[in-house]
């Protein structure tokens, strides 16, 4: 397809109602030409993805394109359609639909995360599907979906990859209802699904400490270490105080390079909890002398931190970046402490 004439005749094929015929191979034809710098016919495709994108029927042909579909950017396409569809239709879709789109989703990020090799390949693609899932879980969850949070807890015991992937979908799921949504739900909404997080969040940190304890994996114990971030800033403050997690943070991850900076950035934030009762303070002085022994460890009285700026690794470089940020935020009761 190299003439204009075959690009206007491929999109009128492709908005035209075909029923269930929709040709995958020819919108590979046009993603191919509109993601293409230098095919003079670009501009053209890229206006066919337009119309076609704006066709209120184009998302139920997203599983076919999703499966069928041999470049990468056709698929993108597919799961940008889906993603139109429920931020903008979910409400006045039939039930029978949601759930079709709900369960399609769901088994494909489970088939993809579940094969390690597949996941590593699919890496851009998963990532994707993940935020497509939040984005229905924005909609349906807790009200119509209440059983997501044990089914994803149980799931994630069955394999580490898929289990690592899960992680993911909560570290996205804090960040896009506490972070990033604002703007996008009521707080009514915000307030029921924290409720919810909160009510249910024993067995989140339950599999998240069974990790920390047993894993080997470390992939799955930096996203593991990213997603309590992310948690740490409104979970109850029993999950943090009342458990080993603290000590874990300071013992065992915070000497370990790998974890180092994702372990310094859930300190921060345990540090940067404000309006504590004053019986949280001791509590506050032993965190920050033992964070000062720890990392008395690491550098001597005399090392010049402005080195690692200089000559050091970029792990090296936010490491500095973060350790001055959590000197910043620890309260004030802890420096009494030093």
């Amino acid at each position: 397809m190299t003439s204009a004439m075959g690009i206007e005749a491929a999109a009128q094929k492709l908005l035209s109602p075909n029923g269930d015929d929709f040709d995958v191979a020819l919108l590979d034809d046009v993603v191919t030409v509109a993601y293409s710098p230098t095919d003079p016919n670009r501009a053209m495709a890229n206006k066919a993805l337009m119309a076609l994108q704006e066709t209120p029927d184009v998302w139920t042909k997203a599983d076919a394109i999703l499966e069928r579909a041999q470049n990468p950017q056709s698929r993108f396409f597919g799961l940008q359609v889906l993603d139109d569809a429920i931020r903008t239709r979910w409400k006045v879709l039939p039930t029978e639909q949601r759930n079709g789109i709900k369960n399609y989703v769901v088994g494909k990020v489970i088939q993809v995360s579940s094969d390690e090799t597949l996941a590593n390949s699919e890496k851009v693609f998963l990532s994707k599907l993940n935020l497509t899932l939040v984005q229905i879980l924005k909609q349906e969850w807790p009200h119509n979906w209440p059983s997501f949070i044990p089914d994803l807890v149980g799931s994630s015991k069955t394999s580490e990859v898929l289990c690592e992937n899960n992680m993911q979908i909560l570290k996205l799921l804090s960040e896009e209802i506490f972070d990033f949504s604002r703007d996008q739900m009521v707080t009514k909404k915000v307030k029921k699904m924290k409720e919810s997080l909160n009510s249910e969040f024993a067995a989140i940190y339950h599999l998240c400490e069974f990790i920390l304890d047993h894993s080997q994996r470390p992939s799955l114990l930096k996203v593991t270490l990213q997603t309590l971030q992310r948690f740490l800033t409104w979970i109850p403050l029993g999950f943090i105080f009342q458990t080993n997690l603290v000590d874990t943070l300071l013992n065992k991850f915070f000497p370990e390079t790998m974890f180092r900076n994702d372990t310094l950035d859930c300190l921060t934030e345990i540090g940067s909890l404000a309006d504590l009762e004053p019986d949280y303070d001791p509590i506050f002085r032993k965190l920050f002398s033992g964070f000062l022994a720890r990392l008395g460890n690491i550098f001597s009285p005399e090392t010049d931190l402005t080195q690692p700026f200089e000559n050091g690794s970029e792990d090296e470089c936010v490491f500095i970046q973060r350790l001055a940020l959590f000197f910043d935020r620890i309260p004030e009761i802890a420096s009494e402490s030093s």
